[in-house]
């Protein structure tokens, strides 16, 4: 029995079923040790037991795909003998319960799962949801997540090339946080999870093992928070930025003097996910002595050395004749590197305690046999479209235009970005505040987009066509650049996919970002999913968030978001209507949005690159929240120049300056240039001169009347807004 007076299996969060699949798997009553890694390795976080079976409607195959999901990251072919490595993943529910060490240790989480490939790392991105910035508790939330990333990626010497950050009541006592990593490696120097060669030794590399963050993110993130979230925060894991440095240095001399077999991060349920992976993956056991893991304090038993989630730990296999070299290297490094155990044939995983067996598991147990559940998928019922009508209509557009600019969710992120490390690594070309941040590929000419975007408020109210609309979201701003969106990675964030309708928004969600991502040819490589973000307040909107990669042949000819000159003409490029439905200038989350057109979108990525290519444009940028005026308004700010456009008044003006919806880009260009770029709109694109770059004041005539606002009032509530919200 636990303390609690409970069965030891519910006190570890295991149904009664799943013990008693565990006694019929193993023919005997488990020890503690095993019960606890079992508890652990079936949970949600690290087990999927919700959500695998939807998965598999995602393609993750392509020609440039080199690694898909499996691993610790997928990997892409970028030409000349490289790889290019990524992968998103959630610590959401230890950043909600201390949001410093959540938000870092989410950083350094993902940085290992690169390494790990034997990849470089060179770019970090985050995608954050918190609460109103009204609310005292969010922007405490928020203030000490950003600053736990920054002071992370920092240390660690990554830069951090982009993201984003929405605000709203749903995230008041769930927050989001969402890190994405970039790494580069040769082909011939990718590195697999899979344990192998009989007798090969097992060692441990990094930190020593202490009780911080035992059971904390496979428990954290497989349960809904509740009212006692203080309580947790010893479960929450401490980082370490300066002995992750060191560790990625050693991992990459490591690699490339050819010392690993195979290698692993220690992350959610630590020694016992990383070890049961590796014997699965590779089809052979492992012995482990525990007496031998370093401890940084006494006293912890077997099964705590287990589970432990102490950060900045790799485990590798290695060569037995290698294993001095391996300790030689990491003593270089001012690292712990330990022979803690061997590859054995057994394909069980067993476990030594001061000379007694105390664990053997068969490693399929843990990883292959859990119990996978259907999801509910009880649909909600569907939404309309607004009635424009009932809508209070904006007839002063100037002053709805200055509120909308200030509105956190549309406003300036530079207070984030700003304090992240944007340039350490000498390859960023562009710099967070666009569409994508864009990197080069060391050694070459070309360059990576990378970008993370979410459209929750449409997945909301209509899941698949949501779903479709996050993954060309951060297709077109990849495109923006003038990058070839070629691959993605995915963070999933649900609520708790038992209750209501957020089993069948999961998957429809999935089915629509599977329909998007194959009519773009972006196969999913690796990716995350992060369920039960709900507490007695209610669920989060589902939130699935897509991160693309784009490659750019020619990095010189990356498009920033900015206009430059005078007299460069400014065109309207894309399809669709703007519709005010869960719009930012609606303010609400009700309607239905219009849904995607993927050949469109296709064939607007398509325009985007070409004409990038060919150099004919001088910016591009994507309208998405707050429709056509705030895309239009963050170019003039960015290029600290002002403009004069006329566009069409559709059913009202305020719904042509502010409605959203459909794929529209605005891009300015030499006037020499525009009938190239109209000849490259086909299938169902338009490209529409519709104004001019100059002068100081940023000016819209809808209708024959003009709203003319003057830049730099435009960029003080712009750049404002958050600064000033968090000074409350």
């Amino acid at each position: 029995m636990g303390d609690s007076g409970k069965p030891l299996f519910q006190e570890l969060g295991l149904l009664e079923s799943e013990y008693d699949r565990v006694v019929k798997l193993m023919g005997r009553e488990p020890t503690d040790p095993e019960l606890v890694m079992f508890s652990l390795m079936w949970s949600e976080h690290c087990s999927y037991k919700h959500s695998k079976p939807l998965l598999k409607g995602f393609p993750t195959t392509g020609k440039r795909v080199v690694m898909g999901p499996g691993e610790n990251a997928g990997a892409v072919d970028v030409g000349d003998g490289l790889a290019i490595v990524f992968k998103v993943e959630s610590h959401n529910h230890p950043s909600a319960v201390e949001p410093f060490e959540g938000a870092a240790t989410g950083v350094g989480g993902i940085v290992r799962d690169i390494i790990a490939v034997g990849a470089k790392p060179i770019a970090l991105l985050d995608s954050l949801r918190f609460g109103p910035l009204s609310s005292q508790r969010s922007r405490f939330l928020f203030r000490r997540a950003v600053e736990g990333i920054g002071h992370y990626g920092n240390c660690i010497g990554i830069p951090n090339v982009g993201g984003e950050v929405q605000f709203d009541d749903r995230y008041e006592d769930s927050c989001l946080v969402n890190a994405m990593c970039v790494g580069i490696v040769p082909q011939d120097r990718i590195l697999s999870c899979a344990a192998k060669g009989i007798g090969n030794r097992l060692v441990l590399i990094g930190n020593r093992t202490g009780r911080d963050g035992i059971g904390g993110a496979s428990v954290l993130a497989s349960a809904e928070l509740g009212d006692d979230d203080a309580d947790k925060r010893p479960s929450v894991q401490v980082g370490d930025p300066f002995t992750e440095r060191k560790l990625i240095d050693c991992c990459m001399a490591m690699s490339e003097a050819g010392l690993l077999v195979a290698l692993q991060d220690l992350g959610a349920a630590g020694l016992t996910s990383a070890a049961s992976e590796m014997a699965s993956r590779g089809g052979v056991g492992l012995a482990i002595d525990l007496d031998r893991v370093p401890l940084r304090e006494q006293g912890l038993a077997p099964g705590e050395v287990l589970v432990s989630e102490s950060q900045e730990r790799m485990l590798a296999i290695v060569e037995p004749g290698t294993v001095q070299a391996v300790k030689d290297m990491a003593e270089r490094f001012e690292l712990d590197a330990t022979d803690i155990g061997e590859v054995t044939g057994t394909g069980e995983l067993e476990a030594l305690w001061r000379g007694e067996e105390v664990v053997r598991i068969p490693s399929l147990y843990l990883t292959d046999d859990v119990p996978f559940y259907d999801v509910p998928q009880d649909a909600a019922p569907a939404n309309q479209p607004i009635d424009i009508h009932t809508v209070p209509e904006a007839t002063d557009l100037a002053a709805a235009w200055l509120s909308l600019m200030s509105d956190p969710n549309v406003a300036s992120k530079r207070w984030i970005f700003q304090q992240y490390d944007q340039l350490v690594g000498a390859g960023t070309v562009r710099r967070p505040g666009g569409d994508a941040g864009v990197v080069l590929i060391p050694g070459t000419n070309r360059a990576i987009a990378v970008t993370l975007d979410c459209a929750e408020w449409h997945c909301e109210l209509d899941p698949r066509a949501g779903g479709q609309a996050s993954v060309l979201e951060a297709a077109r701003n990849v495109a923006c650049t003038g990058a070839l969106p070629i691959a993605s990675t995915d963070c999933l964030n649900f609520a708790n996919p038992e209750k209501g309708s957020t089993g069948w928004r999961l998957a429809e969600a999935i089915g629509g970002m599977a329909e998007a991502l194959t009519a773009i040819d972006a196969p999913i490589v690796s990716g995350n999913v992060s369920l039960y973000n709900e507490s007695p307040r209610g669920p989060i909107f589902p939130t699935p968030v897509v991160g693309i990669v784009g490659l750019l042949e020619d990095a010189s000819k990356s498009v920033g978001a900015a206009f430059g000159r005078h007299g460069d003409q400014i065109l309207l490029v894309g399809y669709g209507e703007p519709r005010l439905d869960a719009s930012r200038q609606l303010g609400r989350c009700e309607g239905l949005p219009p849904a995607p057109d993927l050949a469109k979108e296709q064939a607007l990525i398509t325009l985007l690159v070409t004409a990038a290519e060919k150099g004919l444009m001088e910016s591009a940028h994507d309208v998405s929240e707050g429709g056509f005026a705030v895309a239009l308004a963050e170019s003039c700010i960015n290029g600290d120049i002002g403009a004069d456009v006329t566009i069409p008044k559709g059913r009202r003006a305020d719904e042509a300056m502010f409605g959203e919806g459909g794929g529209r880009v605005i891009i300015s260009c030499h006037p020499d240039n525009v009938a190239a770029i109209q000849g490259l709109a086909t299938g169902g694109i338009t490209a529409t001169v519709i104004g001019e770059v100059g002068g100081d004041d940023v000016l819209v005539t809808i209708g024959g009347s003009t709203t003319q606002v003057p830049r730099s009032q435009l960029r003080e509530v712009w750049e404002g807004a958050i600064p000033q919200a968090l000074e409350a």
